[in-house]
């Protein structure tokens, strides 16, 4: 019965079997913790947003304005006017 416990294949096998366990849970523990981080930047991210007063608008109409004029650009292009 005794030698059936110190049996080296047993041993073996609890062993990575607890190895496996502790590298499971110690990369569970990291995944949760990158998840808070990037909680943690997005909310970071939306107070400085709302704290800006309508600054995100104002950055959007300039990047419209900028599609705006390169369409305008490229249909220039496209029916052959120089600019």
């Amino acid at each position: 019965m005794i030698t059936t416990l110190l049996d080296p294949t047993l041993i073996i096998t609890s062993a990575s079997l607890i190895g496996l366990i502790v590298i499971a849970a110690s990369l569970l523990r990291a995944w949760q913790g990158w998840l808070d981080l990037k909680r943690q930047e997005l909310d970071r991210a939306c107070a400085r947003g709302a704290g800006e007063d309508g600054s995100g608008i104002g950055t959007a109409r300039i990047e419209l304005a900028d599609l705006k004029e390169r369409i305008r650009k490229l249909e220039a292009i496209a029916s052959g006017v120089e600019l």
